[in-house]
């Protein structure tokens, strides 16, 4: 495992699929190569990933096809949260054996209304059955989607009782004074707060935060890590404004359904719109108006037909 910190930009890679459902490995191989050319980390399995629509097999399976064809570990956070213990022991555990510099884990989301106890008691149990020095967990709050919240008092009692294990957070609230909480409090310590949209991102670096994790970064990477490098700059406000207005047009309509429309619609390889049941692609106005409101920002994905499987 490298020995480098995670910190810049990183998104949950989209899961490209097959029309039987299957995971399409040459779009995704492919999709993750061209990130990591424009200088995003890859937080595989994540809420935009479609991970929870993954079994624990494919999640392996992913990791190992990434890190096979010379994927760097220290580009790599996979999502290795779910709701059965074992599950989260046995993907964190592939994780770490396979050299990557962190992972983002869920709290388990499927019981609601659980304590700071329980929620320690999990990610206790889960530290100490890798039990490896090299484990470094990035919590992942969510509770928009989970309803399952990180506490403040659950991240201090955590790095007190696992200094360096508990690495950072990826805040996904969309509640900013959270965010700042979250830096005031914890990043002096040495811990890691990515906020969980390009929206926070330049906010979050003036206040010593990490970078941010965004589901954006999918499609518009270069202009998100761009950012990220020259967030000291005076045009970094006028940046972030444009970061804005794209982050506007996808997440006016569900984001994952946007962001494989337009894949689908600039690299010319429809296999892209293909979501996982229960979730299903836009509806014709809403994959229109997307194409629109896009157009009138003269957007484009680069390099969008490399990422074709055809």
């Amino acid at each position: 495992m490298s020995g480098s910190k995670l910190r810049g930009v990183l998104s949950p890679v989209l899961t490209p699929f097959n029309a039987d459902y299957s995971v399409s490995e040459t779009r995704f191989l492919k999709h993750c190569k061209s990130l990591l050319e424009q200088n995003v980390g890859l937080a595989v399995f994540g809420t935009n990933s479609e991970a929870n629509s993954l079994s624990v097999e494919e999640k392996i399976r992913l990791l190992d096809l990434l890190i096979d064809a010379g994927v760097p570990g220290d580009r790599l956070m996979p999502g290795t949260g779910c709701c059965a213990l074992t599950d989260s022991i046995a993907l964190t555990r592939h994780a770490v054996q396979r050299g990557c510099a962190g992972v983002l884990m869920l709290p388990p989301f499927y019981y609601k209304g659980v304590s700071d106890e329980g929620l320690f008691r999990n990610y206790a149990a889960i530290i100490d059955a890798v039990a490896d020095e090299r484990l470094r967990i990035y919590l992942y709050h969510i509770p928009p989607v989970s309803q399952v919240g990180i506490s403040l008092a659950l991240i201090e009692r955590l790095l007190k009782a696992y200094p360096g294990t508990i690495a950072g957070v990826k805040d996904s609230s969309g509640d900013w004074s959270n965010t700042k909480a979250m830096l005031d409090t914890f990043q002096p310590e040495g811990f890691d707060v990515f906020a969980g949209s390009e929206t926070f991102l330049l906010q979050t670096l003036r206040n010593g935060g990490a970078g941010c994790i965004t589901a954006t970064g999918n499609v518009n990477p270069a202009a998100i890590s761009q950012l990220y490098a020259t967030w000291q700059q005076d045009d970094a406000d006028a940046q972030q404004a444009q970061l804005d207005a794209v982050r506007k047009a996808f997440q006016a309509h569900p984001m994952i359904a946007a962001m494989k429309h337009a894949i689908a619609w600039q690299s010319g390889d429809e296999s892209w719109k293909t979501m996982r049941p229960p979730l299903q692609e836009l509806s014709q106005e809403q994959a229109g108006k997307l194409e629109s409101d896009l157009s009138a920002l003269s957007f484009k994905i680069r390099n969008a037909a490399a990422l074709s499987g055809l």
